[in-house]
């Protein structure tokens, strides 16, 4: 079970009585903790820049910073930067002390409260925390930091397709997935979890990060468990915000996962129609090099989405029209970067579109046939339907 920073804690474990103490490097963003008033914050800032942002730990929501130096002295501007607009915010004034920061919070109305920070220190990981908490830890300590105090909620079980799933939520974001508690082994069920609890994770903090994005922010997701099978795992995770856009964004990001490993599948581990050995990419993989890079933006430029227009214009003529029409399903482009999960007719595909066409994204028919799709084999030995 995999309930928060930890594997086996349902609590996100910050604080213990042993700390390790790290201030960033003073070309990069240093974090501090501290006071506002009486009240626990964590801020980020750049001190060179004078910009940054902070964030009350009971609301964990980030209030941007934009200012100045003033010789020693920083002189921020809370909220973002007017557009046209001039009314007033509150400021800060820090002074550099040998503890850190020290200053004052001074709101448009003249109320002052005062400010003390210190570089924040982390405690030493476990060995069982969760690979993506553990990279907040080490490179984004701010964001680690604002999961401070979060436990998941246990919610309903249900069976799907003979395999047992328990829910959990985690109550302030209302963002929630499941764990698989049958149908598998304890190291299969182990890894799959793990990879199902780091997505959680990951997506509360998109959710915070969403509503940095003014006062008009929301956020609503929808997971759907889609496929589970003795060889892969399908769930869709569909999302609809406000984020400080025109317009609501809505986006489907898919997790597809090969149920023996828990190892995230692209497409490329299912279906490959290019020449030699498949490529394996992964988007969010930093440590990949940019050769594999350009070999997968090559493959799916000149090869997948030529493959797939043809393929799809085959399978479902009526609905793959010439590029003049509106969507203009037809042109390659549409089908280099699609998105995609495992259903029981087959591979479903959806072609990507601007926001503004958003709309020509949703479609219901770019199935490929699990007929077709053992045809051309990835590089992940799959038991397909």
């Amino acid at each position: 079970m995999f309930k928060g920073l930890c594997r086996l804690t349902g609590v996100v474990v910050l604080l213990c009585s042993t700390f390790s103490s790290s201030l960033w490097a003073q070309n990069s963003a240093q974090v501090f903790t501290g006071t506002l008033g009486k009240t626990p914050i964590v801020l980020e800032m750049y001190p060179d820049t004078g910009t940054g942002r902070y964030f009350y730990q009971k609301y964990r929501k980030d209030l941007v910073l934009n200012g100045k130096k003033e010789g020693a002295a920083l002189v921020l501007n809370e909220g973002e930067e007017p557009d046209g607009d001039d009314q007033p915010h509150p400021t800060i004034r820090l002074q550099p002390t040998p503890a850190g920061w020290s200053g004052e919070w001074i709101s448009p109305e003249g109320k002052v409260l005062k400010i003390e920070l210190a570089p924040a220190k982390l405690p030493p990981l476990p060995a069982n925390t969760l690979p993506y908490l553990a990279r907040l830890h080490d490179q984004e300590p701010y964001e680690y930091l604002r999961l401070q105090g979060l436990k998941l909620k246990q919610g309903k079980t249900e069976t799907f397709s003979g395999y047992l799933l328990q829910w959990w939520s985690e109550p302030q974001t209302k963002l929630a997935i499941f764990e698989v508690v049958s149908g598998y082994t304890p190291e299969a069920r182990d890894r799959i979890n793990q990879r199902l609890m780091e997505r959680l994770w990951r997506e509360v903090v998109g959710y915070y990060g969403c509503l940095a994005g003014g006062s008009d922010t929301s956020l609503i997701q929808t997971v759907k468990p889609l496929m589970i099978t003795p060889s892969v795992i399908s769930v869709n995770v569909e999302t609809e915000g406000r984020c400080g856009g025109q317009h609501p964004d809505y986006s489907e990001s898919p997790i597809n996962l090969d149920a023996k490993t828990g190892k995230p599948l692209t497409l490329e581990d299912v279906l490959w129609v290019g020449q030699g050995k498949p490529l394996h990419y992964e988007d969010r993989n930093d440590d990949q090099t940019q050769e594999a890079h350009v070999a997968y933006s090559e493959y799916r430029t000149n090869e997948l989405g030529p493959w797939l227009v043809e393929r799809l214009h085959k399978l479902h003529p009526d609905q793959i029209p010439g590029s003049d029409e509106n969507c203009a399903y037809g042109e390659v482009i549409r089908w280099q970067l699609p998105t995609w999960y495992f259903t029981e007719k087959g591979i479903r595909l959806e072609p990507y579109f601007s926001h503004a066409e958003a709309p020509c994204g949703h479609v219901e028919w770019s199935f490929l046939p699990y007929s077709l799709v053992k045809q051309h084999p990835g590089g992940v030995a799959l038991q397909l339907p």
